[in-house]
């Protein structure tokens, strides 16, 4: 895969992370997939640097650490009260590196005014060598995570000369409202395959994936330069 010339490449590590989805989360508990989803990296990715004038898609992701889990014995909080106990598997002691550039979001014409590739490319370099603009969270709030710039395919990996892993029927991402010509909020799957270790995404907008509208025609906050929304300074 070629190297997008806006990309960005960071490392992303943590105690603790949790990758789940509605199916993983059977009777209140949750169980997490063994490599993040690509919705998981995008909303990462963002906590770094973003604007609604565009939007990310995270092109492979690079797992560095040994897939190993841990369960953990959870008193979720109840509004009306109780005292339940639940059980969270959470992936333990993770490293990955992420490869991801950013495309202008079309269907935003009122931000065509904001189309500057350079200036946002060199504001999401400086921001994630601050270690991002907000919180960095790996799947659940009390799973904290950080990032750092670094190069991707740079280091030992565990999964190097790996071969393939299969990673079954996993949740992919939303395609959301502002990003679709229908307004709808999509739900996306897929099969994916990790190679030595990486894990290379299909596009958002790849046929391959499996689709399904969850909400209908929803509303699209309107941007006004000046009013509800400023252009970045470089």
């Amino acid at each position: 895969m070629i190297k997008k010339r806006n990309s960005i490449e960071y490392e992303l590590y943590a105690p603790y992370a949790l990758f789940s989805e509605v199916t993983t989360r059977i009777g209140g508990e949750k169980f997490s997939y063994q490599v993040p989803t690509y919705q998981a990296l995008k909303g990462i990715t963002e906590s770094i640097y973003w604007k609604p004038t565009f939007y990310w898609e995270i092109d492979k992701v690079r797992v560095m650490n040994k897939i190993q889990t841990e369960g953990k014995g959870i008193r979720p909080i109840k509004m009306n009260g109780g005292n339940d106990l639940s059980y969270y598997t959470y992936l333990k002691d993770v490293h990955y590196q992420v490869c991801a550039h950013f495309e202008w979001n079309e269907h935003r014409q009122d931000l065509a005014e904001d189309r500057n590739e350079n200036k946002h490319h060199n504001i999401a370099k400086r921001s994630l060598a601050q270690g991002g603009r907000r919180d960095i969270f790996l799947g659940a709030r009390e799973c904290q995570g950080y990032v750092e710039p670094c190069e991707f395919g740079s280091g030992i990996g565990f999964y190097d000369d790996y071969g393939e892993m299969s990673l079954g029927y996993m949740f992919f991402g939303f395609s959301y409202p502002d990003e679709n010509t229908q307004h709808d909020l999509i739900s996306k799957f897929w099969r994916p395959v990790m190679l030595d270790g990486v894990i290379t995404f299909d596009k958002p907008d790849a046929q391959s994936l499996d689709c399904n509208v969850v909400r209908e025609q929803q509303s699209v906050k309107e941007f006004v330069v000046g009013e509800n929304f400023s252009l970045a300074q470089e």
